[in-house]
């Protein structure tokens, strides 16, 4: 299967980016299946519903969120009848929507997408490893799934290098979201995982994560907030990463994303 995960969309900018790019994408290198993380879609916080269909219309075959899941409000009510818009899985009980989701692909495919918060330097949710685990022995690859797809929506490094060895062997791809900076060690791990610290952002790159850079800078500069953040305008870098996996599910090759704005472009030479 083929397989490509778009980093965290920013704002309009990052909207933009993924219309005028991804269907394009999905024709060209003949894409299964295509995970989009959207929780900093809707204005750079949150997703409402407009916007997740946007992403959809696009090409996405699901939509993952993270810790501004429901920072618009809406997103408590429509996620519920949105099968293709799934929130992390260690979320409280009784939270509205679902943390993992069987799909199927463009060719039939049956693709488990697991959505899961770290919890350091973050708000502590349940605990992620044991949250995954439950899912994957739910929907085993080979067995229950033919790909298996975890975005660990995470701050620090180590969590999601941690995750990613944890799960190795039993998933497809794991890849971190959150900190908005593409890392350089897209790689297949000793047990057949996909792999990729942090896919970074689809944004605006002359920005502050995604964001104008006048207010943050404001803020470290003079411990004062002059006003919310707002998310850059300028033209976006689609970032992420691309897999290609074998019969048993496991990845077979790795490349990074990095398509149009300011950053060095990088495409999988092997679709192209």
């Amino acid at each position: 299967m083929r397989l490509l995960f778009v980093g965290d969309v920013v704002g309009r900018a990052g909207r933009v980016a993924v219309g005028a790019l991804l269907p394009e994408l999905r024709r060209r290198w003949k894409l299964d299946f295509v995970v989009v993380n959207g929780e900093n879609a809707a204005g750079g916080f949150g997703i409402t519903e407009a916007v997740c269909d946007e992403l959809i219309e696009a090409g996405a075959d699901c939509v993952t969120l993270g810790n501004h899941s429901f920072d618009q409000r809406e997103a408590l009510v429509f996620i519920e009848r949105q099968e293709r818009l799934i929130r992390p899985v260690n979320y409280p009980h009784g939270t509205p929507g679902r943390g993992a989701f069987l799909f199927e692909g463009a060719a039939g495919h049956r693709v488990l997408v697991v959505n899961v918060l770290g919890r350091i330097f973050m708000d502590p949710m349940d605990d992620p490893f044991a949250a995954v685990e439950r899912e994957i022995v739910a929907c085993p690859l080979g067995l229950g799934c033919d790909a298996a797809v975890v975005d660990m929506h995470a701050e620090a490094s180590s969590e999601k290098q941690a995750i990613g060895h944890f799960l190795d062997g039993r998933v497809s791809l794991v890849v971190g979201t959150h900190t908005h900076a593409p890392t350089a060690d897209a790689q297949i791990l000793p047990g057949g995982a996909g792999f990729m610290t942090d896919a970074g952002m689809t944004g605006d790159y002359d920005s502050i994560i995604g964001m104008d850079k006048d207010e943050p800078l404001r803020r470290f500069t003079r411990k004062i907030a002059g006003g919310r953040f707002e998310p850059a305008t300028g033209e976006a870098t689609l970032c992420g990463v691309a897999v290609e996996t074998g019969p048993d599910g496991l990845a077979r090759r790795i490349a990074p994303v990095r398509l149009g704005g300011r950053l060095q472009k990088a495409t999988p030479e092997f679709w192209d």
